[in-house]
């Protein structure tokens, strides 16, 4: 076993050990992946303040985010798929995040369902909802977050239409998969994985087959899904969903100020800077680029959290620093999954948090709601509306 200090460590044990399809999933944006590219570098370009003969004793990470106490302001990030990295991927995520304690995002798109992950958690975990044409059946689904005691609802707005994966398109990567030859020889060489699989039950979309009708195996999900992303999807829309789901509602795919304004007269409890991971449209601002503008904007009304790019505790720091007031971590996450199951998501925590605490101490910080942009170097970072 390699030793592990950093998610790049991660990333290529996850690569030897997740099978090609499910891992190039995780690993890829759209088109020529210039935004999941920018995601990280833009981040590369911010340089810290390095601080000396500062008292560093006693230092705190600890943060809320939409009301729940955190001991850094990051949560896992809904991901579909996340149980094709590893056998039962969302429960372990969930229970990792829960140990560490910060909050878990369930995707619509998991393989394990929210009752599966409500079974396995004390904690609430929070759930994202993507709008589908079926209208009844989003219904049912807010309906049984309710029923989980989901602590927020996350609602994904810019999926309304899928972005081109190029990786995805040739890997037969689709809703269900279809792996070519070439993948399912490529399963065959990733034997951990599939002992893992073979153990268990949960290998399909247990939010959806079996709660829609004329839906009952993976066979039967494809034309269902295929049609099923809702293009009409708008601001009145977030009005019913609000109404319907009645408790913390958090807005994901915020990337201009004009929609932030539009987000906030909602009355979201939060939004999210996101460009899908670089997965949506490429060409869009790195989320690292767009925050400092949406804080500026709409930050004294509305909690802003942010995605895209964050690989370590250092990402975090500098996205505080700019006005996030929590993050987001999929890919990291899923690096560790993939890796090393539960254990690989713990890690994936343990590193971030270390980083994100010594960083900041390094800034003469000891209190991260102390943390301002005062601890960045004047001219290395995006302002508002430059």
């Amino acid at each position: 076993m390699p030793v592990i200090t950093e998610i790049e460590d991660l990333r290529q044990l996850a690569r030897r050990r997740v099978p090609r399809m499910f891992y190039e999933y995780v690993d890829t944006g759209s088109w020529t992946e210039s935004t999941y590219r920018a995601n990280e570098s833009e981040f590369q370009k911010i340089k810290l303040r390095q601080r000396v003969a500062v008292n560093l004793e006693h230092r705190s990470t600890a943060a809320t985010m939409a009301g729940v106490d955190v001991r850094m302001p990051v949560a896992l990030a809904p991901t579909g798929l996340t149980g094709m990295q590893h056998a039962d991927g969302e429960i372990l995520a969930a229970r990792a995040a829960e140990a560490f304690g910060v909050p878990f995002t369930l995707s619509t798109m998991s393989i394990c369902s929210i009752e599966d992950v409500a079974a396995h958690t004390k904690a609430p975990f929070w759930f994202q909802l993507y709008v589908m044409r079926d209208r009844d059946f989003i219904e049912r689904l807010i309906e049984r977050a309710k029923a989980a005691g989901c602590g927020a609802l996350v609602l994904t707005l810019d999926l309304q239409i899928i972005g081109q994966r190029h990786r995805d398109l040739k890997n037969g990567l689709s809703v269900p998969p279809q792996p070519k030859l070439a993948n399912l020889l490529n399963m065959l060489t990733k034997p951990r994985w599939c002992l893992g699989m073979l153990g268990t039950k949960r290998r399909q979309f247990g939010n959806v087959i079996g709660h829609v009708k004329g839906v009952d195996d993976m066979s039967s999900l494809g034309a269902w899904t295929n049609q099923q992303f809702d293009p009409r999807l708008n601001w009145g829309d977030v009005e019913w969903i609000k109404k319907r789901w009645g408790g913390k509602l958090i807005l994901k795919g915020i990337q201009d100020v004009e929609d932030a304004r539009l987000a906030v007269e909602t009355g979201a409890d939060a939004l999210i800077v996101s460009n899908h991971g670089g997965r949506q449209l490429d060409g869009a601002l790195a989320s690292i680029e767009a925050l400092p503008a949406i804080a500026a904007a709409v930050g004294d009304r509305i909690e802003v959290h942010m995605d895209g790019g964050i690989r370590s505790g250092q990402d975090v720091l500098k996205a505080w620093a700019l006005g996030a007031r929590g993050t987001y971590i999929g890919r990291s996450f899923l690096y560790g999954l993939g890796a090393l199951g539960e254990a690989g998501v713990t890690k994936a925590l343990e590193i971030i948090h270390k980083e994100l605490d010594l960083t900041m101490a390094f800034t003469g910080n000891t209190r991260l709601t102390d943390v301002g942009r005062s601890i960045l170097v004047p001219g290395t970072y995006p302002l508002p509306g430059v």
